[in-house]
């Protein structure tokens, strides 16, 4: 069985966030470790680290990933932008490694009017400039995208490119299931076109860790959409709510390599105050 998670608030603190996990039945989570729409990033205090650390120690949540700023574009031609980019991501990177997280997930950004092979190479300098500047354990790891204009990293094959030429165990990926259906990559969560399109991300990217091979999938966003497939419109929906589905996600939690995956909700939530428990537990009993 998969890790059932989600992103929770940190209003008032990051050991906030460990109680309102308990509050929903989370195993893990997602935060934010400084403000998502901002380039600059408040570095936390050694007070509210350790309160947050105690909190974790005592709960029952297993894993947590940090999510990156909304405005970080690691493919973008413009100086100024690109730099901020940077920066912000070793910010935030920085912030995770503080907190012991597994890793910081970011959206790569859009190469816009320059040729794809451009923008691939900035994302790359983009990453390794940050990981230059952040040692330690935290993972950075790429999300896929829902495919609009020149987003980087819509399927498994650009994610898998980008990894292999970044030559390091701290990169690694995170899928996005709206996303996915979004960009066009899975129509359909059936049986078939799941097992098809995990074979397509253990080939290109690795899933499973038999055989030797490394383990480069860190997490699941698991989300329904609010639209169709290949809309390239981000916009996600309730667990059995979207065009995904109840039996799309079931079909999903049936394959062995989800064993032990966090499995970490960003929806909506049934007040519109974000993941909530009817959320996590539809989805745990989903996935029985």
């Amino acid at each position: 069985m998969p890790i059932i998670g989600a992103h929770v608030s940190t209003a008032g603190g990051y050991k906030n966030a460990i109680i309102k996990a308990e509050k929903i039945g989370a195993e893990c989570i997602q935060i934010f470790g400084a403000s998502p729409r901002s380039y600059t990033a408040k570095m936390p205090d050694k007070k509210s680290i350790e309160e947050y650390k105690i909190a974790l120690k005592n709960s029952t949540v297993k894993k947590v990933f940090l999510h990156a700023a909304y405005l970080v574009n690691l493919a973008s031609d413009n100086k100024d932008i690109f730099k901020k980019s940077v920066r912000n991501l070793i910010d935030h990177l920085q912030i995770a490694e503080m907190l012991g997280a597994q890793g910081l997930i970011f959206h790569i950004g859009s190469g816009k009017d320059q040729p794809r092979e451009q923008a691939l190479k900035l994302t790359l300098y983009g990453m390794k400039e940050v990981l230059k500047n952040v040692h330690g354990k935290t993972e950075l790891i790429m999300e896929n995208t829902a495919g609009s204009g020149q987003k980087i990293g819509r399927d498994a094959k650009e994610l898998g490119w980008l990894l292999k030429q970044m030559k390091s165990k701290r990169v690694k990926v995170c899928v996005d299931t709206a996303h996915a259906l979004e960009a066009g990559v899975i129509e359909k969560f059936t049986p078939k076109e799941v097992k098809k399109f995990l074979d397509e991300y253990d080939k290109e990217v690795g899933l499973s860790a038999q055989g030797g091979r490394e383990r480069n999938i860190s997490a699941f966003h698991i989300n329904d959409s609010k639209t169709e497939f290949n809309s390239h419109h981000d916009k996600h929906e309730n667990i059995g709510q979207g065009h995904i589905g109840l039996v799309g996600f079931k079909n999903l939690a049936r394959d062995k390599r989800m064993k032990d995956m966090p499995w970490i909700l960003e929806v909506p939530g049934f007040n519109g105050e974000g993941p909530d428990k009817k959320n996590v537990e539809i989805l745990k009993r989903v996935c029985k």
